[in-house]
């Protein structure tokens, strides 16, 4: 399936600014380290993802899920906002070009967004693990993307 979710006509502002690149990059330095594999209560990785336009290599810190079948979930949300985070379009433009540090480790795998049957049920876990999730799904009218993250 391919990443299609376009972005809405409502929702909250996208977090950002000199603050959220510091936090970012302090989780991240924490994470790749493996000496805390969890920020903001949930299991966090480092998703790094290659830049559609620059070409670089581009790195944001993210809450993850298990899935039944071993894969990792994330949630393109951006708490709500209108649009989708950039690392969402990263990833649409390379989904076989990712790798993730999670547990002192890099793991190369590949994105997928969930559609349907399989999206819902992957919706079902993550608001039962987070209902966080489900606040920032009704601040905005687009369906918040979920991606599964597959070892290689």
């Amino acid at each position: 399936m391919s990443f299609d979710t376009r972005a809405g006509t409502r929702g909250s502002r996208q977090p950002k600014g000199r603050l959220v690149q510091w936090m970012n990059s302090l989780v991240s330095r924490r994470i790749r380290r493996g000496r805390n594999s969890k920020f903001m209560g949930f299991d966090a990785l480092v998703l790094r993802t290659v830049g559609r336009r620059s070409g670089e290599e581009r790195f944001t810190p993210l809450g993850w899920f298990p899935a039944a079948d071993g894969s990792r979930l994330i949630v393109a949300a951006a708490a709500g906002a209108t649009g989708n985070p950039a690392w969402y379009y990263n990833l649409a433009a390379h989904p076989d070009d990712v790798r993730i540090d999670v547990g002192g480790e890099t793991v190369d795998v590949r994105a997928e967004q969930l559609h349907g049957a399989e999206r819902e049920e992957a919706w079902q876990l993550i608001i039962a693990a987070s209902p966080r999730f489900a606040d920032y799904q009704l601040k905005t009218d687009r369906e918040l993307p979920v991606i599964r993250l597959t070892t290689r």
